[in-house]
């Protein structure tokens, strides 16, 4: 489910808006900054984030410019525990829509823009190991790897899929 590209969000109706509620609930528990809608299994283009000024959902979300470079500790409440130095843009554009409709165009650097770019990562079925260097990649998989045996019910996030390349 991580792995595939999500659809976008047609209709923005009450069943999205308890989504969102939902998801900001468990944004907050895992305690994260951003969730994505694939991440708790909805495959619709959906992500929520809150860097510390209230709790935001984008909805059709599409990163429309970017600049910069910046090097980040970055972890994945799909991956708990782990995290790694991953250069990413430092600032992006983002435009997407709000739950009441209304489009929303956002500039965002460093954490903020982060956020944005790991979610839309997610939402395209990119996970965090892709942006690793080669050694990194196959440290990171060895410790999924193990994780996933130890998972009860087989792997409800699909991490197993990394393996089969």
């Amino acid at each position: 489910m991580l792995k595939e590209r999500t659809r976008d969000v047609e209709d923005i109706d009450g069943q999205v808006a308890s989504l969102v509620d939902s998801m900001i609930e468990t944004m907050y528990d895992a305690p994260g900054t951003g969730l994505a809608a694939n991440q708790v299994g909805v495959q619709r283009r959906i992500f929520v984030y809150d860097i510390g000024d209230g709790a935001r959902a984008v909805i059709n979300p599409q990163i429309v410019e970017s600049e910069g470079e910046w090097t980040y500790d970055e972890g994945c409440l799909s991956i708990p525990g782990l995290s790694w130095d991953i250069v990413r843009p430092n600032a992006v554009h983002l435009i997407g829509l709000d739950l009441d409709g209304n489009e929303v165009s956002i500039e965002g650097s460093e954490l903020e823009g982060r956020v944005f770019q790991h979610e839309l990562d997610h939402l395209d079925g990119i996970l965090l190991v892709e942006r690793l260097d080669e050694d990194q990649r196959k440290q990171a998989l060895k410790i999924l790897r193990s994780r996933t045996l130890l998972m009860p019910e087989g792997d409800p996030d699909g991490l197993s899929d990394l393996f089969s390349r």
